[in-house]
C-alpha cells in the first residue's frame, strides 16, 4: 500500500554571537514521472554563505547528472565534488568558511538515498528501531587521511579533536584554507523503504550532541504530525542544554 508522506522542519539559533548559519531544504518535486522528496541540512561555519550556496545549488547539481537514475551513488559523489569545486572557485565571494551537509532523496516513496559530509545526521525508524544512514566524519576517525596530506589532528584538553587545530569535522564543503587536509567526498547509503519504516530524521549536530539516535525517534513517537515532531525534537534538545544552532527535518511515512 502506498504510504502517505508528510514533512516538517524547524530551526533555532544557538547561543553563539554569530548569525544563524544553518540552511534547510524540505520539499517535494516532480521530475518526469517521478516524485522526489528533497531534504537537506546544511550546517555552516565561519559564515553562512557556503551553506546558503548549497541550499540553492546542490540538488540542482545532483539532478542534472546524466546517470542519476541509473547510477545514483556515483551521480551523488560527482555532484558533491563538482559543487565543492564551484564553492572553492567562488571563495573570494563566499568567504573562507564552509559547511557540512546531509542530503536525502526519497524517490517515489520507495527508495531513500542519503549522502553526507560532516556531522549532520540522517536516521530512520524501522519497526521502532533507530538506524543511522549517514556517517559522522570526525577528525580522530580520519587522522591517517589528514596526516597523509600533511595535516594534523589536535587533541587539546577540554576540546574536541580538530583538523589543523581548527575544524571539528574531517569532511566539509568549502574551507579553502584547509582543503588540502579536508575531504568533501560523501558517504552514500541507499535504503529501500519497507512497511516497517515510518520515520526519517535529518538534523544538525546540535541535536546529536545531546541525544542518541534512539532518543530522537522515541521522543517524537506520539507527535501528531511531522511539523510538531520537528518542533518537539528541538525543544527536547534545548531542554538537554544544547547550545548550538539546531536544524531538523522530520518525514513521516504512514
Amino acid at each position: 500500500m502506498p504510504k502517505q508522506i508528510t514533512h516538517g522542519f524547524h530551526m533555532v539559533k544557538g547561543k553563539s554571537n554569530h548569525a544563524m548559519e544553518d540552511y534547510v531544504v524540505s520539499e517535494f518535486k516532480q521530475v518526469s514521472d517521478n516524485k522526489l522528496g528533497l531534504f537537506a541540512i546544511f550546517d555552516g561555519h565561519l559564515g553562512h554563505d557556503v551553506a546558503s550556496y548549497l541550499q540553492i545549488h546542490l540538488f540542482d547539481n545532483i539532478l542534472k547528472q546524466d546517470d542519476f537514475w541509473t547510477a545514483t551513488e556515483n551521480a551523488l559523489r560527482r555532484a558533491y565534488r563538482a559543487t565543492d569545486d564551484e564553492i572553492l572557485e567562488k571563495a573570494r565571494v563566499l568567504g573562507k568558511g564552509g559547511s557540512t551537509a546531509v542530503t536525502a532523496i526519497l524517490i517515489n516513496g520507495e527508495k531513500l538515498v542519503v549522502a553526507n559530509v560532516g556531522d549532520s545526521r540522517a536516521v530512520i525508524r524501522t519497526n521502532g528501531k533507530a538506524i543511522q544512514l549517514s556517517v559522522d566524519h570526525e577528525p580522530s576517525k580520519e587522522r591517517s587521511f589528514i596526516e597523509s596530506r600533511g595535516g594534523f589532528v589536535s587533541n587539546l584538553p577540554g576540546d574536541v579533536p580538530r583538523v589543523d587545530g581548527q575544524l571539528a569535522v574531517a569532511r566539509a564543503f568549502g574551507d579553502k584554507s584547509l582543503k588540502l587536509h579536508l575531504s568533501s567526498e560523501p558517504d552514500v547509503a541507499v535504503e529501500m523503504i519497507n512497511d516497517g519504516t515510518d520515520l526519517i530524521i535529518l538534523a544538525s549536530d546540535g541535536i546529536w550532541k545531546v541525544m542518541s539516535n534512539q532518543d530522537a525517534v522515541d521522543c517524537i513517537k506520539h507527535s501528531k504530525d511531522a511539523q510538531s515532531a520537528a518542533e518537539h525534537l528541538i525543544e527536547e534538545a534545548l531542554s538537554r542544554k544544547s547550545k548550538d544552532d539546531i536544524s531538523c527535518i522530520v518525514v513521516k511515512l504512514q
